[in-house]
């Protein structure tokens, strides 16, 4: 699996999700405008469902190479 250009897209992916999720909650906890952390966490909700596009079509891609 590691072997696959398209693990470090997803891997990828994933770190940036995290990173926003970790810019957003910082940005709550620091009592910053709200506006402001809420668009960061829509950010995510958009970075999130990136991600899980990829990695349901890399699941998707490695099923079908099986057989």
């Amino acid at each position: 699996m590691a072997d696959d250009p398209f693990f470090y897209v997803i891997l990828v992916a994933c770190l940036v999700v995290l990173a926003i999720l970790a810019w957003g909650l910082s940005t709550f906890q620091a009592g910053g405008d709200s506006k402001k952390s809420n668009k960061i966490m829509q950010l995510r909700i958009v970075a999130q469902f990136v991600a899980v596009v990829l990695i349901v079509g890399f699941a998707y891609v490695r099923s079908q190479g099986a057989n």
